[in-house]
C-alpha cells in the first residue's frame, strides 16, 4: 500500500516563486495546509543565485514610468510577449520591491537610505533593484524567513516528484522521498508547480546540477502544452570554461566588452545601448565577433571574448560587485580589479515552460504554474534582464492567492486517487527506470544530450544542425540506458540522476522540433538560413502535446493590447 500525505494546496519547489506562493496562499486563509515540496534543501533551490537585480519602476519623479517598462518588455520579447501579462507584471512590481523591503530585505541603498537601482539590458531607466550582486539569494533568505512566521506551511525537503495525478482537475502528485526511497502520494485538490527552467539540457550553463527539467515534463506527460520552448536565453558572460554567471550588473555598472583588437565591438551592433542592449543582440554580436577571427582562445581551446571591469576601481567593485570578484578569483583566477574576465555567451534561461494563462492557470482546473517552469508569455522570444525574479514574485503571490481560494472553496468534497494511475506511474519508474537493463552508461547518454544541444541549438540555429540534434536525441531516447546500477534504496542518486535524464531528453526534443517548426529569426531564436522576423506567418506562440511518437506541436495567439509589432533597434 502507498503512504499517502494529504494538505489543501501543493507547492511544487521551493525557489523565489514557490516560497512567495506558499506566503500568500498561506495568509489568504490561515485554516489551509500548506505543503511545499523540493527535490533539494530550501537555500539550494537555484534562486538563490541569481545575481544582479528584481525589476520594478520605483522614481517615476526622476522620469521613469511604468509605460516604458511595459514597452521595455514587449520590445526587448520581439513582440511575442502578451502584452497584458508584461502589464500586470509592471503594475505589481512596486509594491513586490517594498512588501520585500518591509519583511526584511538588504535592498543596496543609495546615498540618502532610498533603494537603489542599477542599469540593466534593454531598459530605458535604471530600474534593477539589487542587493550587491546576490540579489536571489536575500530574496530567497527574506521569504524563506517569512515562511518560517507561518504555522500552516509544511516543508518536504529532498524530494523527487514524479508525475501529476488528475481527473478532470488536479488531484495530487506522486514523489519518492530520496532520504528513504519510498514512494507515496501527494494528496490536494490544488497545486502549483514552481520547479525552475530546464538549462542542463545544455553543457555550457549557468544553472545549477539540480536544474533539470522535471516539473516541466511531469506536466508534458500530464497532457498539458508546453510553450515557447524553443526560445532559449543565452546570457552573454558566462565564465570561462565553467559557465558560472557573471551578472548583467557588472554591465550596468559600467564594464566594457572587448574583442582581441582591443575595441568596444558593440558599438558596431547596438550603438545606442552598447553592453546593455537586451542578451539576445549581445550574444548573436559576441558570436559574430568569434565567428570573424576577433576573438581569444581559452586555454580549453574554445574562443570567447573578454569583459572589462577595472576602470570602476577597486573600491566600487568591493562595494557592489564583491561576488563576482570571489568567483572570477575561483573558478577562473582572474581578479577583475586587476585584469579583464574570459567570458562567453552561456544558456541561462528558458522563455517557454508550461502553458498558462495571465493567472498562471494552467489547463488542469486547480493546477497552476509560476517562474521559470511556466510560460504565460511576460518575456515573449527573450527577457530583459531582472524581470525573471520580478516575474516569480509576482505570480507566486497571484498563483498562491488563487491556489489557495479554490482549496478553501472544496475543502468539504473527497478526492478520490485513481489507483490505476498510482500502479502505472510505480510501474514506469521503477520497471522501466529503476529495474531497467541496458548496456548503454545513462551519464554518457546525458553528456551525449547535453554537448549536442550546446553545438546544434546554440545562439545561432539552422535545419541541417538542429535536425541532426534531433535525430541524435531520438537516438539517445531510443538506446537501452533506462537502468539504475546503485540498487539501494536510501539517497539513491544514480536513480534520480537517470530519472532527470528521462525528463531532459524529452524536453530537449521539444526545444528542438519546436526550434525547426519556426523558420524565423526572433528574439534568442536565431536562424541563419531564415535570418529575418517573419510576423505574418510566425507571430504566434508554440504549443508541444506529448505524444508516444514525440510531441504535436500546435499554434497559439499572441495578445496584443497597444503596441503593434516594430522593427527592434538600440
Amino acid at each position: 500500500m502507498v503512504d499517502t500525505i494529504s494538505h489543501d494546496v501543493l507547492i511544487i519547489g521551493s525557489g523565489l516563486a514557490g516560497l512567495r506562493a506558499a506566503i500568500a496562499a498561506a495568509a489568504t486563509d490561515k485554516n489551509l495546509s500548506i505543503g511545499v515540496i523540493s527535490k533539494v534543501q530550501v537555500m539550494r533551490s537555484h534562486s538563490v543565485s541569481a545575481e544582479g537585480g528584481t525589476a520594478a519602476v520605483l522614481y517615476e519623479e526622476e522620469g521613469d514610468n511604468q509605460e516604458s517598462h511595459i514597452y521595455d518588455t514587449v520590445k526587448g520579447s520581439d513582440f511575442l510577449a502578451d502584452q497584458d501579462v508584461a502589464e500586470r507584471l509592471v503594475r505589481n512590481m512596486p509594491f513586490e520591491v517594498y512588501q520585500l523591503d518591509h519583511w526584511g530585505m538588504p535592498w543596496s541603498r543609495r546615498k540618502d537610505g532610498r533603494i537603489a537601482q542599477r542599469k540593466f539590458g534593454g531598459y530605458s531607466f535604471p530600474r534593477a533593484t539589487f542587493a550587491q550582486d546576490k540579489v536571489g539569494f536575500y530574496e530567497m533568505q527574506t521569504l524563506y524567513d517569512t515562511c518560517l512566521k507561518h504555522g500552516n506551511i509544511h516543508f518536504y525537503n529532498e524530494w523527487f516528484c514524479t508525475s501529476i495525478l488528475r481527473d478532470s482537475a488536479f488531484q495530487g502528485i506522486t514523489a519518492i522521498e530520496i532520504k528513504t526511497g519510498n514512494f507515496t502520494i501527494f494528496k490536494a485538490p490544488a497545486g502549483i508547480i514552481c520547479t525552475g527552467g530546464a538549462g542542463r539540457i545544455y553543457s555550457f550553463s549557468t544553472y545549477a546540477f539540480s536544474s533539470t527539467p522535471d516539473g516541466i515534463d511531469m506536466a508534458f506527460r500530464a497532457g498539458l502544452a508546453m510553450k515557447d520552448m524553443e526560445f532559449v536565453q543565452f546570457h552573454p558572460t558566462g565564465i570561462m570554461p565553467s559557465g558560472i554567471l557573471i551578472t548583467e550588473g557588472a554591465r550596468g555598472e559600467g564594464g566594457y566588452l572587448i574583442n582581441s583588437k582591443g575595441e568596444r565591438f558593440m558599438t558596431k551592433y547596438a550603438p545606442g545601448k552598447m553592453e546593455l542592449a537586451p542578451r539576445d543582440v549581445v550574444s548573436r554580436s559576441m558570436i559574430r565577433e568569434i565567428q570573424e577571427g576577433r576573438g581569444f582562445k581559452h586555454e580549453t581551446g574554445f574562443d570567447c571574448l573578454k569583459l572589462d571591469l577595472t576602470h570602476l576601481g577597486d573600491e566600487r567593485i568591493k562595494e557592489v560587485l564583491a561576488g563576482i570578484r570571489e568567483i572570477g578569483i575561483k573558478f577562473s583566477g582572474v581578479d577583475i580589479i586587476d585584469e579583464p574576465i574570459e567570458v562567453r555567451p552561456v544558456c541561462h534561461y528558458m522563455m517557454g515552460g508550461i502553458h498558462a494563462n495571465i493567472d498562471g492557470a494552467t489547463e488542469l482546473p486547480g493546477l497552476w504554474t509560476a517562474g521559470e517552469a511556466a510560460c504565460n508569455s511576460t518575456h515573449g522570444a527573450n527577457r530583459l534582464g531582472a524581470n525573471s525574479t520580478s516575474e516569480c514574485i509576482v505570480w507566486g503571490r497571484i498563483t498562491g492567492e488563487l491556489a489557495a481560494q479554490y482549496a478553501s472553496a472544496r475543502k468539504s468534497k473527497s478526492i478520490e486517487i485513481s489507483q490505476a494511475q498510482v500502479a502505472d506511474e510505480e510501474k514506469r519508474i521503477y520497471d522501466g527506470l529503476f529495474r531497467g537493463s541496458g548496456s548503454v552508461n545513462p551519464y554518457q547518454v546525458r553528456k551525449e544530450l547535453t554537448d549536442t544541444m550546446d553545438d546544434k541549438a546554440y545562439v545561432f540555429r539552422n535545419e541541417e544542425g538542429l535536425s541532426s540534434a534531433l535525430k541524435k536525441v531520438r537516438e539517445l531516447k531510443a538506446a537501452m540506458w533506462k537502468h539504475v546500477d546503485d540498487k539501494a534504496k536510501e539517497y539513491n542518486t544514480n536513480f534520480v540522476n537517470v530519472m532527470e535524464t528521462d525528463s531532459m531528453l524529452r524536453t530537449a526534443e521539444v526545444v528542438l522540433v519546436g526550434a525547426l517548426n519556426r523558420k524565423e529569426s526572433r528574439g534568442a531564436h536565431a536562424r541563419t538560413d531564415y535570418p529575418n522576423r517573419d510576423d505574418t506567418n510566425f507571430l504566434n506562440h508554440t504549443l508541444a502535446y506529448h505524444t508516444p511518437d514525440g510531441p504535436r506541436m500546435a499554434w497559439h495567439p499572441v495578445t496584443f493590447t497597444r503596441y503593434a509589432p516594430v522593427e527592434r533597434k538600440y
